[in-house]
């Protein structure tokens, strides 16, 4: 285990590895990071967690590290806030930012983009990804690919209920960023357009944005389908 400057472990934290972490992570009581992957094909092999700097991990939150068929690590970011039980499974990916209310889970493999929050009790399937500036509302079952600036909710009919508007203002977003996002995400969910053709009308109307044109391309990156 390598340890940055300034990592804080508190009473019966457990830091396990091989891994590397950064810079001022804070490890509470009861937490287990880094421990071997929970994968039926995992016979032992070196695999790594690499995480960056000023993460907290707060009480009973697991980490595991990769697996060789994943690609041998797992990865997180810097400034993230993962809540008590949260846990993150082998070969993920997580950015920076986000949040993990209590009991968040993600499965194997899957990939969460930066700014995100997933809510209390939520499951996010394996392979699955989140993308930036989205919203899991608590207790949703997540088994498609949530796209960027997205909230989402549900159990069994897991659904987008629009933009995530009030987070994209607290990250200080300018009105007319979240308007032309908005306005994407009426072609994709509120119009009678299939995907394909809405992202073509994405492209006709709002081409001179960013935002949109980063929907545009996890959209058409997307392997599992999206949550609309």
């Amino acid at each position: 285990v390598e340890l940055g400057e300034n990592c804080v472990l508190h009473p019966h934290a457990v830091v396990y590895g091989p891994a590397r972490y950064g810079r001022e992570n804070i490890f509470h009581s009861f937490c287990s990071i880094g421990g071997d992957p929970q994968d039926l094909t995992y016979r032992g092999e070196r695999t790594t967690l690499e995480v960056g700097d000023r993460n907290a991990f707060r009480e009973s939150v697991t980490v595991n590290r990769g697996t060789e068929k994943g690609g041998g690590v797992t990865r997180i970011g810097s400034d993230n806030l993962f809540m008590t039980a949260a846990h993150v499974a082998h070969d993920c990916l997580v950015g920076n930012r986000t949040i993990f209310a209590n009991a968040a889970t993600l499965a194997g493999h899957v990939t969460v983009e930066d700014y995100t929050t997933i809510g209390a009790f939520s499951a996010v399937h394996q392979f699955c990804r989140v993308g930036r500036y989205g919203y899991i509302a608590g207790f949703t079952v997540v088994t498609q690919d949530v796209p960027p600036f997205a909230q989402v909710a549900g159990k069994r009919d897991t659904r987008c209920y629009g933009v995530n508007s009030i987070g994209l203002e607290r990250h200080g977003f300018p009105r007319e960023r979240i308007d032309a996002i908005e306005r994407a995400y009426r072609l994709l969910v509120r119009s009678k357009l299939n995907t394909s053709q809405a992202v073509e009308q994405m492209r006709a109307e709002l081409n001179d944005s960013d935002d949109v044109a980063a929907l545009i391309a996890f959209i058409e990156s997307s392997d599992r389908g999206l949550v609309k």
